[in-house]
């Protein structure tokens, strides 16, 4: 009699080789699987991964397609910010202190054909485009700041970021920022969290304010407008809020504050950044910040770690500047 492979081992160590069973009925087979708590009936081939696929069908965002159109209007737009990104561009000012180059404004438009061409029914808020209030009868708005930090853009200080949000009701449901001169892209949608090129990201642990370092703008803090803090926070000068913002969801600092108003495309996508890395930003009530408002500009906000946030909101009442009355 021909032995199989692992009879012939079986008959080398002086054991009976088993031979094969009688196969058993397939009324026996439920049984024996029901004996051992398993299901009854069998579970056809393959039926494991098509149900497993659903799930996963069924958990991905319902705003992926927005999500992937808002990636890649920032990193075209970035492409083109990079172009430009060479010592001595000309640059106009739109008002005082608020230079325009034609990075901006061509990375405006580029940001623009991606959003107008997917989403052509949405309603549209940026910078360096006219603001209508045809879109406060939007539900979307995408809000748009296609290089934010322009001067240091100019000033060749690679802290500045290509900003791209859709807003829903009020509230940023997708955020992306791509920083071109460092090739880090943020991105966030509500509810999944943020990631910086594809990595999870959080923000910082810190706990006590004393400890906190707190991001600061350069030009305010020229102006004397952080003079009061710095005897309470590490202070940090770094470049445009929407970069402080993109840090502090990464962990890079602790917070950030300005008293100084500042427009919806700004603060929005970075907004959502923070929230989603475990963050809070409000405004300096410690209220939700609310965009597609009729005026963009918001009178100053603070973002954070979350943590922080009481305590930085108490110290800003206690030492921040008043206004002469």
């Amino acid at each position: 009699m021909l032995l199989r492979l692992d009879d012939r081992a079986a008959a080398a160590h002086g054991l009976r080789a088993r031979g094969p069973s009688a196969p058993k009925s397939e009324a026996a087979l439920r049984a024996a699987r029901g004996a051992h708590g398993e299901p009854g009936s069998r579970i056809p081939p393959g039926a494991r991964l098509r149900a497993r696929r659903r799930a996963q069908a069924t958990a991905v965002s319902v705003f992926a397609r927005e999500r992937e159109v808002a990636v890649r209007a920032a990193r075209a737009a970035g492409a083109i910010v990079l172009r430009y990104y060479v010592p001595g561009i000309a640059a106009r000012e739109k008002r005082p202190d608020n230079p325009v180059t034609l990075a901006d404004l061509e990375a405006n438009g580029c940001i623009h054909r991606f959003v107008e061409e997917a989403f052509p029914d949405d309603g549209w808020l940026s910078e360096e485009t006219a603001d209508s209030h045809e879109r406060l009868a939007h539900r979307r708005v995408w809000v748009v700041d296609p290089l934010d930090g322009t001067k240091e853009f100019i000033q060749h200080i690679p802290e500045f970021c290509v900003c791209v949000a859709l807003v829903e009701d009020g509230r940023p449901v997708v955020a992306v920022e791509y920083n071109p001169a460092a090739d880090r892209l943020y991105a966030a949608v509500r509810g999944e969290g943020t990631t910086v090129n594809g990595t999870p990201a959080h923000v910082s642990t810190t706990a006590r304010v004393p400890d906190a370092v707190v991001l600061a703008s350069r030009s305010e803090d020229k102006r004397g407008e952080w003079d009061a803090f710095k005897p309470h926070v590490h202070v940090k000068l770094t470049g445009s809020v929407a970069f402080k913002l993109a840090e502090i969801a990464t962990g890079a600092g602790d917070a950030t504050f300005t008293l100084t108003p500042k427009n919806e495309w700004d603060i929005c996508a970075g907004s959502l950044l923070v929230e989603e890395a475990g963050g809070r930003a409000t405004d300096l009530e410690g209220r939700p910040l609310v965009f597609n408002q009729p005026s963009p500009l918001r009178p100053g906000m603070i973002a954070s770690n979350g943590v922080l946030h009481e305590g930085l909101l108490a110290l800003i009442g206690e030492v921040a500047p008043r206004p002469p009355r």
